[in-house]
């Protein structure tokens, strides 16, 4: 006695999405922290010059 797909389907579908969008909203924030990475250190009110070897103050 097997299970067909569209059974499973119905079965799981409300932890697929909630999965799904979690798993879509990590991709497009790490993709906004990346480009957000030429930014760094830069604005106006924190920005400074770094020493030679310091790191950038994030990401982490």
């Amino acid at each position: 006695m097997g299970l067909s797909h569209k059974h499973i389907w119905k079965m799981y579908w409300t932890l697929i999405f909630p999965f799904a969008g979690f798993m879509l909203g990590h991709k497009i924030d790490k993709m906004e922290t990346n480009r957000m990475t030429m930014f760094r250190d830069k604005s106006a009110l924190y920005g400074r010059e770094l020493k030679p070897g310091e790191s950038p103050s994030w990401p982490y």
